[in-house]
């Protein structure tokens, strides 16, 4: 009923359209290219170097844990002490970054 007391309403002119048009083109290329960088992005990348990477299972989907220097080696060396579910994920990542485990008869 309304278009019959507003004729005009419903019709876009050429300029509408066309600026419609590139408005959503601009949006789709910008959806794309976040897209496509939140999938290549570099994130801390693996274990290594003295540098160690743990993720872990969270209430949130996953957390992640990085440690590099003295904060890395304090870590590791508390995960090959402890028994706990993050310490058993971390310990094969601390291989990886060269602090495994002492040695036999190494004093801490």
């Amino acid at each position: 009923m309304y278009a019959r007391t507003n004729p005009g309403a419903g019709r876009l002119t050429p300029r509408e359209k066309r600026v419609f048009g590139i408005v959503g083109v601009a949006i789709i290329v910008i959806l794309g290219g976040l897209g496509a960088w939140a999938a290549l992005a570099p994130g801390y990348g693996s274990s290594g170097h003295g540098c160690v990477t743990v993720t872990l299972p969270s209430s949130t989907g996953g957390a992640t844990l990085h440690y590099c220097g003295a904060a890395a080696r304090s870590f590791c060396r508390d995960s090959f002490r402890s028994q706990d579910a993050i310490s058993l994920r971390a310990r094969p990542q601390c291989v990886l970054a060269g602090l495994g485990p002492p040695a036999p008869g190494a004093s801490p």
